[in-house]
């Protein structure tokens, strides 16, 4: 990242990293365990969790989890008051103005490349130049109870922090089905009623402004009037039978378009999540002995 000199950039990004490892959370099939705490033995082996693991062994024995995971959005004031005002999200940190060679090549080495074996201008498949500056970067991090969510806007040096238009356009298209497509998938407590929740999420989300919050229904309709006047009781696809018999679900635009999904898993379903997360407890605990 790009300061004023070399020795504030690394002032910020180890200050950065610590707070990243401090909010740091494993989530497993929407059921959240604290991350273990990592040591280091007097032979140079790292612990975890109370075992043992040799810092060059297994890739998966060297991860805590998941971290983070991050939305690039068109307005980051309205994304962050979705995620903390009305998803109840906590903030974590907020930085940015980032740019500079360093954090140009960490985030857009890649994409530069396919640029030039492309023989195009980087701009125009969607390339910012936090190199010269041109562009910047702003991040903010929303903590939840299992996990984080990081939020990204690139704009323009002279667009203000927060409201400023974006660097690019949002994508038209965010079907699901395209593949390298993700989505944001949040959990209801079990005793929360799956249709209302749906509901007061929409009614909230309209109050604000934010008209792009659209859930889906299990009934077929062809039209936004139609969806509105849709049954309550059509907010939620309630799985009976098979192997996700009590798995609840709806997918979700959020107010930047991004795919979300809700989800609820009760009796059978639960009870998989949570024997596969009481495995892979026996199984580090097994692999660190």
């Amino acid at each position: 990242m790009s300061r004023e000199s070399n020795e504030s950039e690394i002032s910020s990004t180890a200050s950065r990293r610590e707070i990243l490892r401090a909010a740091g959370v494993v989530a497993v099939g929407g059921l959240a365990i604290v991350a273990p705490v990592m040591g280091r033995t007097a032979s140079g082996d790292t612990t975890v969790g109370g075992t043992t693991n040799r810092v060059d062994g297994p890739l998966g024995a060297r991860l805590q989890g998941v971290q983070h995971f991050g939305l690039t959005v068109q307005n980051m004031d309205r994304a962050f008051a979705f995620y903390t005002e009305v998803l109840g999200g906590t903030e974590v940190m907020r930085d940015g103005d980032f740019h500079g060679e360093r954090i140009h090549n960490t985030l857009l080495t890649d994409q530069e490349i396919e640029a030039k074996e492309r023989d195009v201008n980087p701009l125009t498949i969607g390339v910012p130049d936090l190199r010269g500056g041109t562009q910047r970067l702003d991040v903010r991090f929303v903590q939840f109870d299992n996990v984080v969510i990081e939020l990204l806007q690139y704009r323009d040096a002279g667009q203000p922090m927060g409201s400023g238009a974006s660097f690019a356009e949002p994508r038209d298209h965010m079907s699901p089905a395209f593949p390298r497509s993700m989505h944001i998938c949040f959990y209801l407590r079990d005793e929360v009623d799956f249709n209302k929740f749906i509901h007061d999420l929409e009614t909230e989300s309209a109050k604000r402004g934010m008209t792009q919050v659209r859930a889906n229904r299990v009934v077929t309709v062809s039209s936004e009037a139609e969806r509105l006047a849709a049954p309550v009781e059509a907010n939620t696809n309630k799985i009976t039978e098979g192997k996700s018999n009590g798995w609840a679900l709806i997918y979700c635009k959020g107010p930047e378009g991004e795919q979300l999904e809700f989800v609820q898993a009760l009796g059978p379903v639960k009870r998989v999540f949570a024997d596969a997360l009481d495995a892979r407890r026996k199984m580090i605990a097994a692999a660190g002995n």
